[in-house]
């Protein structure tokens, strides 16, 4: 734990559930809800499931898949189609408390160690356009994220589909919040 407080992302555990699914929740307008049951089946399918703390306290969350994941989400299949060397963030969460205090970027840079020890060539994920979501674009962007794609969902809202290489260049310093 740093001066701070904050710790080194760990491997969620059932115990961080119910916190999980609180910060979920409190985003859902961003993202996809959860039921404590897909939940459970997206920690069991998840290539990369992270928890940040500050104080002792879940207060962020990054969920990711590998190719060929048993994964329905629309976004995820638009790359699984196209790509066979990615890891796709699903969602990443930080309670909004927690906002500043760098919890998003210390997890990307986990899952971005994660992925160059494991030897996967990009990190893919996306974000919302319409309606706009300019802090997610920037932090993506930061990252070295670029457009590969857009897709409009059912819900009537469009994505950017987000692509960045797994090199050291593609992070920002390790003191950057977000």
């Amino acid at each position: 734990m740093d001066a701070d407080g904050h710790s080194t992302p760990m491997a969620s555990e059932p115990r961080h559930f119910a916190d999980i699914l609180a910060l979920n929740a409190a985003s859902v307008h961003f993202l996809s809800p959860l039921t404590p049951e897909r939940l459970a089946h997206l920690h069991a399918h998840a290539a990369y499931h992270k928890v940040a703390q500050h104080d002792g306290r879940v207060l962020a969350f990054l969920l990711a898949f590998a190719p060929g994941a048993p994964y329905d989400s629309v976004n995820y299949r638009w790359f699984d189609v196209r790509y066979r060397d990615f890891l796709y963030v699903d969602r990443i969460v930080v309670a909004e408390a927690a906002r500043g205090l760098g919890l998003a970027s210390r997890l990307y840079r986990d899952l971005f160690d994660f992925a160059r020890a494991h030897g996967y060539g990009r990190v893919v994920c996306e974000f919302d356009v319409d309606p706009p979501n300019p802090a997610s674009e920037r932090f993506h962007r930061d990252f070295g994220f670029t457009e590969v794609g857009s897709q409009r969902l059912s819900g009537g809202k469009t994505v950017s589909l987000q692509s960045a290489p797994v090199t050291p260049a593609c992070l920002p310093p390790g003191d950057a919040r977000r």
